[in-house]
């Protein structure tokens, strides 16, 4: 009897932020809105950069990607969240749950590696300027962006096959919105001590890797800043990485709430809230830090509008 539990389940439940039926459509809007502004804001920003020559550039090259990880790795969870809400249900199936870890993991350490790659470009063009083309040229940029997407399908690929050899029990009740790795494998009653010691190891390796990366160029950066005689010299050469620095700031004190979160608390809601901030307001955010400080955005943004304005009124007649 005790071995037929010991079985892989059929579904889990996502305990989500609130199981009030009076708060379920505020959550809804919410979620709606955070999630439309997400998908519209980043497709703005991959148009503008595709759509302007002037655009095509190594740091343009890595933000559209960006933008477009930001849109997958929102899809990856809200979608599901808004239908449950809807359908008024907080299951999700096995396979569901499995696959929506592995996307997670991916799109979230495609997040980790483009920043890192961003923070690299902007350290060739400041210390580098004479021999920015040549480091970052567009064969280089492909390869960059080709081994963030490998590095990141394996990992998130060994993390799935990790949770695939794990057995559950019990009510398997997760306290969040989506399937959250850590709290997957805190729920299996079989041994998940490998799984514990491959979640660490990994996030040492992919997260601490990229951040010493990211704090090497900008060290790199502040010390070539430094140098410039003039003030209006050096305040353009720090305006190019405003932008990337509130971006990775975001990304990673909001990755770090949640695990704090979930180490000094088990809430159900303060885990779902920390976890909101990670995965909905960060990409959510994105597209407005690189768009309003941004005038080559800006200016990419009301040419494409008007263009698209034109278009519009040459079918008309």
């Amino acid at each position: 009897m005790v071995q037929s539990n010991l079985t892989r389940p059929s579904e889990f439940l996502l305990l989500g932020f609130s199981e009030e039926p009076e708060l379920q459509p505020l959550i809804f809007g919410l979620f709606l809105s955070m999630y439309l502004i997400t998908v519209f804001g980043n497709l703005l920003i991959i148009l503008a950069i595709s759509s302007d020559s002037h655009l095509h550039t190594p740091m343009y090259f890595f933000l559209s990607n960006l933008s477009f990880v930001d849109i997958c790795f929102t899809s990856t969870t809200i979608p599901k969240m808004l239908w449950n809400i809807y359908i008024q249900s907080q299951v999700i199936t096995y396979e569901a749950c499995i696959i929506q870890v592995y996307f997670l993991m991916l799109f979230a350490g495609l997040d980790d590696f483009l920043l890192t790659v961003m923070a690299y470009d902007r350290f060739a063009a400041i210390c580098h300027p004479l021999y920015y083309t040549v480091i970052m040229n567009p064969k280089v940029c492909r390869i960059l962006v080709l081994v963030s997407w490998a590095i990141s399908v394996l990992h998130s690929l060994l993390q799935t096959l990790m949770v695939l050899r794990l057995s559950f029990c019990g009510e398997l009740e997760v306290p969040h919105y989506f399937c959250e790795l850590n709290q997957i494998v805190q729920l299996a009653c079989s041994d998940s001590f490998p799984n514990d010691l491959v979640i660490y190891i990994t996030a040492v390796l992919l997260a601490g890797g990229p951040l010493t990366g990211i704090f090497y160029s900008y060290a790199k950066i502040a010390s070539s800043i430094h140098r410039i005689s003039s003030a209006q010299g050096k305040y353009k050469a720090f305006s190019t990485c405003v932008s990337h620095l509130s971006v990775v700031s975001l990304f990673y004190c909001t990755s770090l709430g949640v695990y704090v979160s979930s180490a000094a608390t088990h809430s159900s809601q303060s885990s779902a809230t920390a976890s909101m901030m990670y995965t909905v307001v960060t990409p959510m955010l994105n597209p407005f830090i690189y768009s309003l400080r941004n005038r080559d955005i800006k200016r990419a943004l009301k040419a494409f509008f008007r263009i698209t304005a034109i278009k519009r009124t040459l079918v008309l007649r």
